[in-house]
């Protein structure tokens, strides 16, 4: 018992301790200034860097983005975006009685992992994952995760949020973007590196012709974005 005390009376155990605390409360801290400012960086772009890919993201506000994107990656990854708190429960319980092999991550824990932790299937990144996107739900109104997620979210090599992809993939702003254009960047998002929205292959114009059908019923649901009755 006396050496277990010594152990945790040691200033390197200490000091260890505190930083992972530091490092734990650290996204929650930055949710709060991500409320009222937009984000130099996220941490899926920090990593990207480390191995050699240069990112560039050039932040818009949700206004000078074509209604028809939100639309089309509610419609694309998560249709019940206005109605959960961050998790989707009825679709993890969807997926566990189907046995699907598609996911059940909402936009808030995609957001969740861009802005804050890694990228893979990970238990331990699932887990981060649960408690942050219920706080950027907290923090955060709809309307703002949706504008940080298509502002960071992966839409190719290099290429981060709407206004950089738009201007990639289809030479005109963010605010330009057509319908379709909208829905062949939402078709890439579960693969933005083997999929490309200017140059799109048999399955990401399949992907996109269904999310475009989606669009039509889905305005309902996205009321929280839209503002739309």
């Amino acid at each position: 018992m006396p050496q277990r005390r010594a152990v945790f009376q040691r200033p390197l155990f200490r000091r260890l301790v505190f930083s992972v605390g530091a490092l734990a409360l650290l996204p929650f801290l930055l949710t709060l200034l991500y409320a009222v400012i937009p984000p130099p960086a996220s941490a899926l772009m920090v990593l990207r860097l480390v191995g050699g890919t240069v990112p560039h993201y050039d932040w818009v506000p949700l206004e000078d983005i074509a209604p028809t994107l939100p639309l089309a990656v509610i419609a694309s990854e998560d249709q019940r975006f206005c109605e959960h708190d961050g998790i989707d429960w009825v679709a993890v319980n969807q997926v566990i009685e189907d046995d699907a092999s598609r996911g059940a991550s909402t936009i808030t824990m995609q957001l969740a992992k861009n802005l804050f932790l890694w990228p893979g299937r990970s238990y331990i990144r699932k887990a981060l994952e649960v408690p942050l996107a219920y706080w950027l739900d907290l923090v955060l109104s709809k309307r703002r995760v949706i504008e940080i997620y298509l502002n960071v979210v992966e839409f190719g090599e290099g290429i981060y949020g709407a206004e950089e992809a738009a201007r990639r993939h289809f030479d005109k702003s963010a605010k330009q973007l057509t319908r379709r254009e909208s829905a062949l960047l939402a078709a890439v998002l579960p693969d933005p590196l083997g999929r490309n929205a200017s140059k799109p292959g048999r399955l990401t114009n399949r992907m996109a012709s269904l999310i475009q059908r989606r669009m039509s019923g889905i305005g309902p649901y996205a009321a929280c974005v839209t503002g739309a009755d």
